[in-house]
């Protein structure tokens, strides 16, 4: 065998050893277009050619990445097991792309979740609503913490899409920020909501999104609440030691402090709720 040849055969090897771990992560990154610019993002997309329904994951604070670049394993998760039952995931990183990192210590927000990242949202929604794989009427919202706020604010009646295209077609939010929205006359959800919640969280309180989502159902809104006794903030994480974590810029105890941790049973009610929730015609 010539040189020549051991090079190409020495290629094509690291190819096929490089092509398996690059399926392997389940995702490939796109770009969608938005009135700020770019907007990156990762797409996970089920076994099959579709349409699929869709689910677009709006991260919390801490943003999509983890070290070297990683996706953080909350969204890994979620991501594999939502594309697992026929939904494609589409998750905007709405912080690296306009170069930020995590945002929990930063009380002067320049990409707010009730503005900047309504915005990605919305553009979001409109990018997958343009591809053929994608059912254009069945996207669905789906937050965590600071994400979660943004679903709250995107589904408010007066923020309706006037572009033409279908609307969301419902919502799920974990742990959000409600007392802005609980405090507000006008706040009205024009879509089916579902807020998952830990009694014990001391970085978001339950007490405001219980008083959100009464004020809705005696509105007649679809807006169920679900309160997982002795939880915490980021209950669902499949694998988060409980610990308190400090310099956090909008605690409830005001002292930068919160207390964050898995709790297992909570987190597989959860991920059977919101499946259920999501897959509902």
């Amino acid at each position: 065998m010539s040189s020549l040849q051991r090079l190409a055969a020495c290629l094509m090897t690291l190819v096929l050893l490089a092509a398996p771990a690059a399926r392997a992560s389940g995702y490939e990154r796109v770009a969608i277009p938005a009135e700020q610019g770019t907007l990156t993002g990762i797409l996970y997309l089920p076994a099959g050619q579709g349409p699929f329904p869709a689910v677009i994951a709006l991260h919390g604070c801490g943003g999509l990445w983890r070290a070297q670049g990683q996706l953080s394993m909350r969204h890994a998760d979620w991501g594999e097991r939502l594309a697992g039952i026929g939904f494609a995931v589409l998750m905007p990183d709405s912080f690296g792309s306009r170069g930020l990192g995590s945002q929990c210590g930063v009380k002067d927000l320049t990409v707010r979740a009730g503005r900047e990242r309504v915005a990605d949202a919305m553009a979001a929604r409109i990018w997958l609503q343009q591809r053929d794989n994608i059912k254009p009427d069945a996207i669905a919202l789906l937050g965590w913490s600071s994400g979660g706020l943004t679903v709250l604010t995107a589904i408010r009646k007066e923020r309706a899409p006037i572009d033409g295209k279908p609307d969301f077609k419902r919502a799920a939010a974990f742990y959000p920020a409600c007392r802005s929205q609980s405090e507000s006359p006008s706040f009205s959800a024009r879509i089916p909501l579902l807020i998952l919640m830990g009694d014990a969280d001391d970085w978001t309180p339950a007490a405001p999104c219980g008083h959100l989502a009464k004020a809705a159902q005696a509105r007649g809104e679809q807006v169920g609440l679900v309160l997982y006794p002795g939880a915490l903030h980021d209950f669902d994480h499949p694998r988060l030691e409980v610990k308190e974590r400090e310099n956090i810029a909008y605690s409830a105890s005001s002292t930068g402090k919160v207390t964050v941790g898995t709790n297992m049973a909570a987190r597989e009610d959860a991920l059977k709720r919101v499946k259920a929730f999501l897959s509902a015609p």
